[in-house]
């Protein structure tokens, strides 16, 4: 189910994708329409940047796989520069 803009109107997943529920630590769904669309909003930049570079790879003749495996492993490095 795409979550509802501040307007009140559906939001657009991005080319058929769905949008992720968002949840908070307690499994909560995050409710919050603001807060909801800057999730989204940062997903899909995400997504576009990560396009953008996989495109630019595949072009100079990088192995997909590998790039593939590089962003993964950007993700999964990731850490909150605060506690909550």
């Amino acid at each position: 189910m795409n979550p509802i803009d501040v307007s009140g109107t559906m939001m657009k997943a991005p080319k058929g994708q769905a949008h992720p529920v968002w949840h908070a630590p307690d499994g909560k769904p995050v409710s919050c329409v603001e807060k909801i669309k800057v999730l989204n909003e940062n997903l899909e930049e995400i997504r576009q940047m990560c396009q953008d570079a996989l495109e630019d790879a595949l072009l100079m003749g990088c192995d997909e796989a590998q790039v593939r495996e590089v962003l993964r492993g950007l993700v999964d490095k990731l850490e909150a520069s605060f506690k909550r």
